[in-house]
């Protein structure tokens, strides 16, 4: 999973030896190649402002649109021109929020702090690789040209669970589907969930009514309690009544956890997602 988390959906001139660590395939492809592996950007105007900054911004920031407009310091209109030409072009994609709009009725008054509130919905990129490329590589590409690779490389290596831990979100997602649609309860509502107060990788309701919450955790960790405590603590403030509380951890839990006997808790790991092969 890791190499499709930075490599997926790269063009077919990148020709990737699965055989070598993601660090190796790193290396020969965007330090040494560096050159050639930009050259299979398509098409190569993504690599010039304003799309660039556009494209850097989505994959460094929260995926907002207001946020990745400021960020790039792009006008609105400006920046949903572009957006809409990189929809068409399949480069990024819209997840629509399912955020409760804050007024039911034209005439309800909306408290002092929350009327300068927009719901938002988050732009998202269609392919890990270019996703990798703007948020971890073009940021470095005067360096990276010039042989110097050492700001780059800290960089991944302090953030490279970023770049996986989306891809990990979308598997879990798609495992929680793909349970349920065995039980003979299928998702009718699926996918990640934000609104003003809290951000959550996984909010799903069944056929038969019932909301399911989870948190996935990409990293080299055993998942503890607390994460689950957090959950739950965000899911009030946020005022969702929860049926089923999962976590996903693709390095395990810990023995509370695992012995933890709260009917309404899911734990699944790097095992169960074999079902998806």
């Amino acid at each position: 999973m890791d190499c499709f988390a930075f490599f997926g959906g790269s063009n077919s001139q990148i020709v990737l030896d699965f055989f070598d660590d993601l660090d190796e395939i790193i290396l020969h492809h965007i330090v040494v190649n560096f050159q050639k592996t930009q050259e299979s950007i398509s098409p190569s105007y993504l690599l010039q402002s304003p799309y660039c900054d556009i494209l850097q911004a989505t994959a460094k920031g929260d995926g907002k649109f207001l946020n990745i407009c400021k960020r790039s310091r792009i006008g609105e209109t400006v920046g949903n021109d572009i957006i809409e030409e990189l929809q068409t072009l399949g480069i990024l994609s819209i997840e629509e929020s399912r955020e409760t709009p804050l007024k039911k009725h034209p005439k309800q008054k909306i408290k002092k702090h929350l009327r300068s509130y927009r719901i938002q919905s988050k732009i998202r990129f269609r392919q890990p690789f270019i996703r990798f490329w703007f948020g971890f590589v073009a940021p470095y590409k005067k360096e990276l040209q010039e042989g110097k690779s050492d700001r780059f490389w800290s960089n991944y290596y302090q953030h490279r669970d970023r770049c996986a831990s989306l891809v990990f979100e979308q598997l879990s997602n798609e495992l929680v589907e793909s349970l349920y649609q065995e039980k003979g309860d299928a998702l009718v509502q699926k996918g990640s969930f934000w609104d003003q107060y809290s951000e959550f990788d996984l909010l799903a309701k069944t056929k038969k009514g019932k909301v399911l919450l989870g948190e996935c955790k990409y990293k080299g960790r055993k998942v503890c309690k607390n994460e689950l405590t957090k959950l739950k603590e965000k899911a009030i403030a946020s005022s969702i009544n929860v049926d089923l509380y999962i976590l996903f951890s693709l390095s395990g839990f810990s023995n509370e956890l695992i012995q933890n006997k709260e009917k309404n808790l899911l734990l699944l790991e790097a095992e169960d997602f074999k079902k998806l092969l």
